[in-house]
């Protein structure tokens, strides 16, 4: 079995995290939606003060997967708590525990964090993630819908 190992991504890697951005919208069929540049990822990930984060995976010195998280906060809890925005593991990748690892390194961060807790969202059509996280005990948030303002509807709503 492969040995997986885990690093933080460094700003060398700002075409690799685009690389796996850009293949985890094609297996979300929205390829035409990242409209993140190699320089967005650069100013915000690789900044004087960072606030978000990304760990790669790696099998004998070659990337296979990325998790991109950062800090969130719970008014209920009263603590942070980390927002797992991205995990994506190659695809001839899956199956080598790179995933789990990922996932067990951003619990490890949230418990010397003090956070509360490790949220993320997955589409309701991918099936084998959630199958995958909830053979690891996550359990999904029923009654809970999303809502996003972006792109023009943010621009209008902003500035009436």
């Amino acid at each position: 079995m492969a040995i997986v190992e885990l690093r933080h991504a460094c700003e060398k890697d700002v075409d690799l995290i685009m690389t796996f951005i850009t293949d985890l919208a094609i297996y979300e069929k929205e390829p035409d939606a990242v409209t993140a540049t190699p320089n967005h990822i650069r100013e915000t990930l690789f900044c004087d003060n960072p606030q978000v984060f990304c760990l790669i995976a790696e099998v004998e010195g070659n990337a296979i997967g990325f998790a991109v998280y950062f800090f969130s906060y719970s008014t209920w809890l009263g603590q942070h708590g980390i927002y797992l925005e991205d995990l994506f593991i190659t695809p001839e990748h899956r199956g080598v525990g790179a995933g789990k690892l990922l996932l067990k390194e951003l619990a490890k961060i949230a418990v010397e964090h003090n956070c509360g807790r490790v949220e993320w969202s997955v589409l309701d059509w991918n099936e084998p993630s959630i199958k995958f996280y909830e053979s690891l005990g996550a359990q999904a948030k029923t009654g809970w819908t999303v809502y996003r303002l972006d792109g023009e509807d943010l621009e209008k709503f902003a500035s009436k």
